[in-house]
């Protein structure tokens, strides 16, 4: 989710220079403004003016020609409206992003930028970053993202047979055999649009195809028409696997070669546009190394304490060594609900599976030999790896990248809708 892209949008808007003073205190120090009233907040012109500085600079930065000033700043007030609506929408049902998430978001920019945890300050502070509006604007950011899947993502259903009719169109598909590096113009309408108002767009969609046959840059058409959002990145989209493109964009994608431009492409509620930027083979085949495993959970509680619970391990290692059967042991002593009557077995399982320190004792064990005691947060366990496999799980990945592709698609149009359903009920006062 989190990139050096996002540290320079998020830098930018904390650093950018506020030219938004139009008013002057008895002590003639300038006064920010209000640019729009929305529900019980405001959108400040300081924030406005920000945002435009940002874009027009990172527009200059990737060559992107950018629509008149007064249409980038009635979309971008746009964009911070919706913003507001959401982050008032947050609050309301109380949704907080702790220090300790936002800590791990940083984190993992960090990682990706190969820059240590603790660095992160200096490092932005070389590049003129202030650290707590880094902060703020990442706060805002993730917590939009979260609201956007609590009532959207959570109410998205994918049934099986959307799933084996996606592996199935998919079996010899070149775009499932693909990456593509994709960008994209959204054109969205009212879900309780009407025929002329759904033709309006139609047309509009069909005339931005025509501007782009003409010779138009598509990343300004995108700029200026788009409700995309990367639009203000000229739409693009990034790299993606062929099995995670939406599904609204894989018939038209099978027949369109490199710096191609799609038609006009209707989904439920939108108008898409997709341009080809590039594309390459993708790999096929997945295999990962498996382990089947057995143990014994001991869990301290009220009555057994934490010593207790080892001590019983050890006794029950000490019974198994001996000759006596380690399932019977686990059927007796486990409490594990899940693998105890079955003697602990727990199946063949790849990485990432288990508790931390469960999965290092899996690495560390030889097959057939029982393991000493040790804790996880669940409880104390012994463990037996009964064999090892290397295992082609290129099937399951297809259906894993079939059920998030299709999420994606129907994210999308959701999103849009709910967007929009939030926009309307608003009240919105624009003051510029």
């Amino acid at each position: 989710m989190f990139n050096i892209k996002n540290i320079c949008a998020v830098a930018a808007l904390a650093t950018a220079p506020v030219a938004v003073a139009d008013e002057l205190s008895e002590t003639g120090e300038f006064l920010d403004g209000v640019a729009a009233i929305v529900n019980e907040g405001v959108v400040l012109k300081s924030q406005l003016y920000l945002q435009i500085d940002t874009v027009a600079k990172n527009a200059e930065q990737q060559g992107i020609p950018l629509p008149p000033m007064d249409v980038l700043e009635e979309q971008l007030l746009e964009r911070l409206i919706l913003t507001e609506i959401q982050l008032q929408r947050a609050a309301r049902i109380g949704l907080n992003v702790s220090d300790q998430n936002l800590n791990s978001a940083i984190a993992n920019i960090a990682a990706q930028n190969q820059v240590a945890f603790e660095d992160m300050p200096r490092l932005l502070a070389q590049d003129g970053v202030d650290y707590a509006q880094f902060r703020q604007q990442l706060r805002e950011e993730i917590t939009v993202d979260q609201l956007r899947r609590i009532e959207v993502g959570q109410s998205i259903n994918v049934t099986e047979r959307e799933i084996e009719q996606c592996v199935a169109d998919l079996e010899g598909n070149v775009v499932a055999n693909s990456e593509y590096q994709l960008s994209h113009i959204l054109l969205t309408f009212n879900e309780a649009a009407s025929s002329d108002e759904i033709r309006e767009v139609e047309e509009m969609a069909n005339e931005i195809y025509q501007q782009i046959q003409d010779g138009a840059d598509f990343r300004e058409l995108a700029v200026r028409h788009s409700k995309g959002p990367t639009a203000l990145q000229g739409g693009s989209l990034g790299w993606m696997q062929g099995q995670q493109v939406p599904t609204v964009f894989t018939d038209v994608l099978q027949d369109m070669g490199r710096g191609e431009v799609s038609e006009p492409i209707r989904a439920a509620s939108s108008f898409h546009l997709v341009r080809v930027d590039d594309l390459r083979s993708a790999v096929e085949r997945s295999e990962i190394n498996q382990a089947n495993v057995r143990h014994i959970l001991i869990m301290p509680n009220e009555i057994i304490d934490d010593a207790t619970a080892r001590q019983r391990l050890e006794e029950a290692l000490g019974k198994i060594r001996e000759g006596e059967d380690f399932g019977e042991q686990a059927k007796l002593l486990s409490d594990d609900p899940g693998s105890a009557n079955l003697g602990g077995e727990l199946g063949w399982a790849g990485p990432n599976t288990y508790a931390p320190e469960f999965e290092a004792t899996i690495a560390a064990s030889e097959i057939g030999v029982i393991s000493e005691p040790f804790r996880t947060q669940f409880g104390w366990h012994i463990l037996e790896v009964i064999d090892r496999r290397v295992y082609d799980n290129t099937e399951e990945m297809k259906e894993r990248n079939c059920d998030l592709r299709i999420r994606n698609g129907k994210m999308e149009e959701e999103s849009q809708l709910w967007i929009q359903r939030l926009r309307d009920e608003a009240f919105v006062e624009p003051k510029i």
